[in-house]
């Protein structure tokens, strides 16, 4: 049963990571309007990242580990409501930016750490990705202002 959650924590990961990057490259092409709907998918990843934190007990997880978890499942929440519910437009307030920015590199950087659960790969592989979603993320700011 750990491997199995181990596994899912990895997938989940890794869908996570390869979403943004194709939202961030798609913003950097198409501009705000492909990247909208292509990022629905990493919203989907909150029904796994759920059931992670709802399992975590019963696999004997550290505190640091719900502390992954609910970060980026907090993210995927806030994006959630302020691009998909409110269609907020809060990219052109810097401390808002900032804030939102910081929160989903923490989520982020939190699934590194539970993709490594899953083996040395795994864990290569999320940094790897981790990597080229921040390089994307700062380069789409630069180029789109989004």
């Amino acid at each position: 049963m750990l491997e199995r959650l181990n596994l899912i924590g990895a997938i989940t990961a890794h869908v996570i990571f390869i979403s943004s990057i194709i939202t961030f490259s798609s913003r950097l092409i198409f501009k705000i309007g492909p990247g909208h709907w292509v990022g629905i998918p990493i919203l989907l990843m909150v029904f796994p990242l759920a059931y992670l934190l709802v399992t975590a007990p019963g696999a004997d997880r550290p505190f640091i580990y719900y502390i992954q978890v609910g970060l980026m499942l907090l993210w995927l929440i806030l994006l959630f409501i302020v691009d998909y519910v409110l269609k907020y437009d809060f990219r052109q307030t810097q401390w808002m930016v900032v804030s939102y920015v910081v929160l989903a590199f923490a989520g982020m950087g939190g699934m590194i750490g539970v993709a490594s659960l899953a083996g040395r790969g795994w864990t290569v592989s999320s940094v790897i990705f981790f990597l080229i979603v921040a390089i994307l993320a700062f380069a789409q700011r630069a180029v789109t202002g989004i």
